[in-house]
């Protein structure tokens, strides 16, 4: 079984670039893990055409893309059952645990395993999700996955305060509802694990504006759930990091690390074309002595990108270089001297 909190030296931070997915644009939220010793991603979203300022629409991907060498070059393998982007996603044992998700009519229920068997992508369903969720958080303690947040419909203007946790051993169980986070509900926050307790970091708050349109509010709160004492909350974070790459790598010093995401400090940015990028430093959280600090910077800027551990790396797999803009590149994180 891989965690999805991945674990990585505590040294140094290295970067090393992978072979670029095989797209002008890149995609936003995708979800990526392991089979086979193997790299899958998949789904996505991005705008081919226009940005969404210029009036451009957003397109959702159902394309699956396979790396099998550090040194090799994508794959596409086979397609999703539809397109699909901003869900949730672990390796476990040797598949893909795909959930949730949406496009932009609806969002999803439909929980699959992307699983490559002698030469050939295998899509098997798992148990649904107690109601349709895109845009939450998760990640493995254990054999057990957590889903926290999101929000269950694309014109939503409040997000869910929900909880839930699957045994993957269990195939033939059903999602459990238990205690959700005590504060604010939340979306893109970022997940994290250790060997007994699910985080949760940042995310943004919804409310209705004046117009009836979704306004976000920037969290920088922090907590900890373990499923023998419930929620604690944590000491909060130097900053906001709305959709950092999730779920966070953990350190050989048992530190999980948060890197990039929004700040909010660029909110409304004009001219759109010039927007600086989001904050590129790596914040690292001690859960032992409950404190931050701060581990260098990131050589991008990214937000709505998810990871997965591959071949000894945290590998941050496309994403949103800046509002409006993708970016195809793939990063690996490694403990490498």
């Amino acid at each position: 079984m891989l965690s999805s909190c991945m674990l990585i030296g505590a040294d140094a931070l290295q970067w090393k670039p992978l072979p670029a997915l095989p797209d002008r644009e890149g995609f936003a939220s995708m979800f990526a893990g392991s089979s086979d010793g193997a790299l899958i991603v998949a789904g996505g979203a991005n705008f081919p055409e226009r940005r969404p300022w210029e009036g451009g629409t957003k397109r959702w991907y159902d394309d699956v893309w396979l790396l099998d060498d550090p040194a090799g070059s994508w794959q596409q393998v086979a397609r999703l059952p539809r397109p699909n982007a901003y869900g949730v996603s672990a390796s476990f044992y040797d598949g893909v645990i795909c959930a949730g998700g949406g496009d932009a009519q609806q969002h999803f229920t439909e929980v699959f395993r992307l699983a490559w068997r002698d030469g050939r992508l295998q899509i098997d369903p798992l148990p649904p999700l107690p109601q349709p969720c895109a845009f939450a958080s998760g990640a493995l303690v254990g054999n057990v996955m957590y889903i926290a947040g999101g929000f269950d419909r694309p014109e939503a203007t409040r997000c869910l305060r929900t909880l839930w946790a699957l045994d993957l051993t269990q195939p033939a169980a059903s999602w459990r509802q238990l205690d959700a986070c005590p504060g604010p509900e939340r979306m893109l926050a970022v997940a994290g694990s250790d060997d007994d307790s699910f985080y949760l970091f940042s995310g943004t708050r919804l409310s209705a504006g004046a117009d009836g349109k979704p306004v976000r509010e920037y969290l920088r709160d922090a907590w900890r759930f373990r499923p023998s004492d419930g929620w604690r909350r944590l000491a909060d974070m130097p900053r906001s990091a709305v959709a950092a790459p999730s779920p966070a790598a953990r350190d050989a010093k048992g530190r999980l690390l948060i890197v990039s995401g929004d700040d909010g400090a660029n909110v409304g940015f004009k001219p759109e074309t010039a927007h600086p990028g989001f904050p590129r430093d790596v914040l690292a959280y001690d859960p032992v002595a409950d404190r931050w600090s701060a581990l260098g910077a990131a050589p991008f800027s990214r937000a709505t990108a998810p990871t997965a551990l591959w071949r000894g790396m945290t590998v941050v797999v496309s994403g949103e270089a800046r509002p409006g803009y993708r970016s195809p590149e793939v990063w690996g994180l490694s403990s490498e001297k």
